[in-house]
């Protein structure tokens, strides 16, 4: 038999024939347990496998574990390490890929990593003005391999941002003096010409106009090149709701000392249908729908009719319902407004009121920076009340304002960051020239720590207040109500108000506060502890007339690609009609 067929027989026997391997031993002269669950962490024969290695895999893993150890040395500084990965005795570098032992009974890894070397020699240069080298790049401090990344890729960083689009590592020179355990560094960067932006070509429009395009990127053509303004160009266009897929990338320079940008994006599908369900014991169901129609015009903008029944099932009120339609466009009037109007239909059968509801209203929505935005609006809400203040019909002129601030990681399921949202509506009512103002706050806070940061814990404030107008001049929804899954888990749906006038109505001072202590069990199960309070005074400024309660349970989550599928039990723990009631709530997404 010629001898590349043995090989090739040898091969493939030793792909298909498994037997469990010998688990590896790891012996890593004097260093520490860090240093040792990096070398670990990086060699292939320590990674778990579902199934049993083959002999020929086996050393194939051993074999890529040089390079795969040597560098995460290189990454602590250990450039004069001498590596032994031993297979049955024998030196994996020397074992053929195509003659795998016929069973691999021990696999033993020794590593001296020898000293720590620092830098003698640091030098990076040309720098951009005001820029300058980071503190771990210099003479007798520890050297690695992150820092000669990161001090390479600040320089080149520090340059784009002043208009150098081009610019990179010219040449770089690495010198290990053994003996001394130093290492001489010398990083020269090219930060080629300073460029302006050129012109935006983007490829994949089917129905947005090009000028449209151009108008809702608003990259500054003729300016000097920003990388954060290719980053805000980038933003708009995800914002605005047409595309599917964005990507921006720099094409060569001209001659003319400006660069254009390629726009590949992807429209999303034209139209899009949504569907969602809720359950709880004292909310009742819930069920929403939405219909969105994108780039209606051809412009960017979009149409979007929203239903919801709420309410279904309890026993003390009909269900209620509400319809409402939106139309926004980006970029009118610069490229972060967003025009916005909207019009609702709705209907509420509560315990203490009944009322339909007609608002209309129109303004912009300002994108301030990534994490901050601003918005206004005019707004016209007509009212038909029934409750203990009688029959009567409510009209006011409203001019909404609202700031939000969003800094979590992940707005569906958040792991840390911030969220702030404030809302303040100044009103006047047309039966008695009455003003006021309602005023609304959500603060949350997200926190994780523990192996994979599987233990999260998370924090919410919210708080309410409306000064000014007779209570007979407000909507009964304008007043504040605490209980159930949106404030005070384990209390009965809005069942804490207050008294108006000697009449039960809502509040208008609100407090709610909500803590959850939620951790991971599985990749895809996960198990909370929540506690939840409210409070409701009379007044605005939350006078000592008002009442606590709160309730606290434990809930599952199991996450989904659209979501995390919330199960929630509760029972109350103190205020007025607190009893030793359960609770159940099912929903899609974080409570909070």
């Amino acid at each position: 038999m010629p001898a590349v067929f043995r090989h090739l027989l040898v091969f493939l026997l030793c792909c298909v024939v498994t037997s469990a391997s010998a688990q590896p031993r790891l012996d890593v002269v004097g260093a520490d347990e860090d240093l040792r669950d990096a070398i670990e962490a990086a060699s292939l024969l320590f990674r778990e496998t579902d199934e049993p290695r083959s002999r020929q895999d086996t050393v194939a893993a051993a074999r890529a574990d040089y390079a795969r150890i040597i560098g995460a040395l290189y990454d602590r500084g250990y450039f004069a390490a001498e590596v032994s990965i031993r297979v049955n005795g024998r030196e994996a570098g020397g074992l053929s890929p195509f003659a795998a032992p016929a069973d691999v009974s021990d696999l033993a890894i020794r590593v001296d990593p020898g000293p720590v070397f620092q830098f003698g020699r640091a030098e990076i240069g040309p720098l951009a003005a005001g820029d300058t080298p980071i503190k771990d790049f210099q003479t007798g401090a520890p050297a690695t391999v992150p820092v000669l990344r990161d001090s390479a890729q600040r320089a080149i960083d520090a340059w784009r941002d002043a208009g150098h689009a081009t610019a990179g590592i010219e040449r770089q020179s690495l010198q290990a003096l053994n003996r001394e355990a130093r290492l001489n560094a010398t990083i020269r960067i090219a930060p080629g010409p300073q460029l302006d932006f050129g012109a935006l070509r983007p490829t994949g429009l089917d129905r947005l106009s090009a000028s449209r395009f151009q108008e809702i990127a608003g990259l500054p053509r003729g300016e000097v090149f920003s990388p954060d303004e290719l980053n805000r160009a980038a933003n708009r266009l995800r914002r605005s709701g047409v595309f599917s897929s964005v990507a921006l990338t720099e094409a060569e320079p001209n001659p003319d000392g400006t660069i254009d940008i390629d726009a590949a994006v992807v429209e999303a599908p034209l139209r899009r249908i949504g569907f969602g369900a809720e359950v709880s014991t004292t909310d009742g169901g819930r069920l929403t729908a939405f219909w969105l129609h994108r780039n209606l015009s051809g412009n960017g903008d979009r149409l979007r009719f929203d239903a919801e029944i709420s309410g279904i099932g309890q026993q003390d009120s009909a269900p209620d319902y509400e319809l409402s339609a939106n139309f926004s466009r980006p970029a009118s009037a610069t490229p972060d407004t967003t025009f916005r109007a909207t019009a609702t239909l709705a209907y509420q059968d509560e315990e203490t009121f009944e009322e339909s509801v007609f608002e209309i209203s129109a303004g912009v929505e300002q994108q301030i920076t990534d994490r901050l935005s601003a918005e206004a609006r005019l707004g016209l809400r007509y009212s038909q009340v029934s409750d203990g203040f009688g029959d009567r019909d409510v009209t006011l002129l409203t001019l909404p304002l609202g700031v939000t601030w969003d800094g979590r990681d992940d707005p569906l399921d958040a792991t840390g960051g911030l969220f702030a949202d404030l809302d303040l509506t100044p009103f006047y009512a047309t039966s008695s020239a009455e003003t006021g103002v309602r005023l609304e706050f959500d603060g949350r806070a997200y926190t994780s720590f523990g192996a994979d940061d599987g233990t999260r814990l998370a924090a919410r404030l919210q708080l309410g207040s409306v000064f000014g107008g007779d209570v007979r001049d407000l909507p009964p929804d304008f007043l504040f109500f605490s209980g159930g899954g949106g404030t005070v888990r384990g209390q009965d749906f809005r069942s804490l108000g207050a008294t108006q006038l000697g009449t039960d109505a809502g509040g208008r001072g609100f407090i709610g506060l909500s803590a959850e202590l939620r951790q991971a069990v599985t990749e895809t199960i996960g198990a909370v502890a929540f506690y939840d309070a409210g409070y409701i005074s009379q007044e605005a400024l939350f006078d000592d007339s008002g009442t606590w309660h709160s309730g606290a349970g434990l809930g599952l989550r199991y996450n989904t690609p659209f979501g995390a599928i919330r199960l929630d039990v509760a029972t109350p723990v103190d205020g007025p009609g607190a009893s030793e009631d359960v609770y159940l709530y099912i929903g899609i997404g974080q409570s909070f």
